[in-house]
């Protein structure tokens, strides 16, 4: 390597040393978020491209051999595929879950820790915020689970009454 990488891995190990100082042991778990996230991002550039120049890249003995090429017709996209809102259901759950989280958080706050006013409600704007995404993320995903599971009956309906 050359000097100046070495330079500023001297850099960033001085930095991350002045982090676990001035922050214990957050600092310590920051370091190593850190560090696991340049290893796997090695890790996986490397795996990549061992996998890439290991592809078998001879497509044309996959080909058929036909005299015209069929034409296919493009299926109709799905609802997935589609731009479109996720409904209702979104924003009232992770309006439910902000107010859980806010109530819950603030409450637990006020009564299990010594703290203020200002600190209590402060700490439940925070488990307001984490309750909304909460219930933003969980309605989300049952959202589009359904609607997924809808497609896939809907299209297997349609391939079952076109072989019949």
């Amino acid at each position: 390597m050359r000097p100046v990488t070495y330079s500023w891995m001297a850099v960033v190990i001085g930095v991350c040393c002045a982090a676990i100082g001035w922050l214990g042991i957050a600092g310590w778990i920051a370091v190593a978020v850190v560090v696991a996230s340049v290893a796997m991002h090695v890790a996986g550039n490397a795996l990549g491209t061992q996998l890439r120049e290991s592809a078998d890249r001879d497509l044309s003995r996959f080909r058929r051999q036909e005299s015209a090429p069929q034409v296919v017709p493009r299926p109709r996209p799905t609802r997935l595929e589609q731009r479109q809102s996720l409904g209702r259901l979104v924003p009232v759950s992770a309006g439910i879950g902000a107010v859980c989280g806010g109530g819950i958080g603030a409450t637990a706050l006020a009564t299990l820790t010594s703290s203020s006013l200002a600190g209590a409600t402060l700490g439940g704007v925070s488990s307001a915020v984490i309750g909304g995404l909460l219930g933003f993320l969980g309605a989300s995903f049952v959202e589009i689970i359904r609607v997924s599971l809808r497609d896939a009956i809907a299209a297997e309906r349609a391939s079952a009454a076109a072989d019949h």
